[in-house]
């Protein structure tokens, strides 16, 4: 008598790891300051995926976390709890010699302020050279590297001025020059049109597009301006230390044959389900302390709470 063997139940399959192929992965990450006998909240369980070759705006009001989420992707500040990864770096378990090596060739920084990116007495092609001295790159690489950047940002006239002969977009031009100079895989850039006007801002930001698209660096932006993520083709927001929204934009094809930009704006949920609510929607149905949830065929209600108590 054969009998039918008995078939096993399968384990369920593992959810794929969160951003397992992205360049920048961020998992609720968290940054708390000591402020005296006050604790600060800079981050509050952030997620953040930027895949390799992208261009991101980060954008979010004064004291939203943004600029710290720069410096800890930068290698300068180090989170308090929370994953985040840069290419192969674990930034929160790089020891300082990881450090000094992830600065000088994964990531390049971009700071606002000019005096912050260059060196007053040095000119441009010299300041260029600097990093990759300091990186121990031979010296007819570094000739070629140096005026490589110079000509593809645009500065290649400029390279035996010092920063007191550059206007302020030349002068942004070549901090990008030098923060690129070791070949990263990430260019970081804080405010980095918050000192010019408007002109310039949309000539620098050209460049930064340029950067991105022919030597294929990916670029992380952090602003205050609304208006610098017409720039991009996806925008994060940050508010209250968290991923609030993203604005995705995307080229599409009239029935004429004309293109024009579309632009979809999207909540985003967290690793915990967590999804922020914009205020004018939450003043508009007066949604307050608790709200009722209710599971539709292909959606999720809000609805006021009526019965209960704020």
């Amino acid at each position: 008598m054969s009998s039918t063997p008995l078939s096993l139940p399968q384990p369920p399959q593992r959810a794929p790891e969160f951003g397992r192929d992205a360049l920048i992965v961020c998992e609720s990450l968290v940054r708390i300051y000591q402020s005296g006998s006050v604790e600060v909240q800079a981050l509050q369980g952030l997620d953040l995926v930027v895949d390799s070759g992208e261009m991101v705006a980060v954008v979010g009001a004064s004291g939203s976390g943004k600029s710290t989420l720069l410096s800890i992707l930068a290698g300068i500040d180090a989170p308090t709890a929370g994953q985040a990864r840069v290419d192969r770096w674990n930034l929160l378990s790089m020891s300082r010699a990881d450090r000094v090596h992830y600065r000088r060739h994964t990531v390049g920084f971009v700071r606002q302020q000019t005096a912050g990116n260059l060196v007053p007495y040095l000119t441009a092609r010299q300041m260029i050279d600097l990093p990759m001295t300091m990186a121990r790159t031979p010296a007819r690489a570094r000739r070629a590297r140096s005026a490589e950047l110079l000509d593809a940002l645009g500065v290649a006239d400029c390279a035996d001025r010092r920063p007191a002969q550059l206007s302020g977009g030349q002068q942004m031009r070549v901090a990008i020059a030098v923060a690129l100079a070791n070949e990263p895989r990430v260019l970081l850039a804080d405010e980095p049109t918050g000192e010019l006007d408007t002109a310039t801002s949309a000539e620098v930001f050209g460049t930064l597009r340029n950067v991105n698209r022919q030597l294929g660096v990916t670029i992380v932006v952090v602003t205050h301006d609304p208006e610098v993520s017409g720039q991009v083709e996806r925008t994060v927001a940050i508010r209250d230390g968290r991923t609030s929204s993203e604005v995705l934009r995307r080229t599409a094809t009239s029935d004429d044959g004309g293109t024009h930009m579309i632009a979809e704006e999207y909540a985003v949920m967290d690793r915990a389900g967590r999804v922020q609510v914009p205020r004018d929607y939450r003043e508009a149905l007066a949604l307050t302390r608790r709200v009722r949830l209710a599971l539709e065929a292909d959606h999720v209600a809000i609805r006021p709470d009526l019965d209960g108590h704020a």
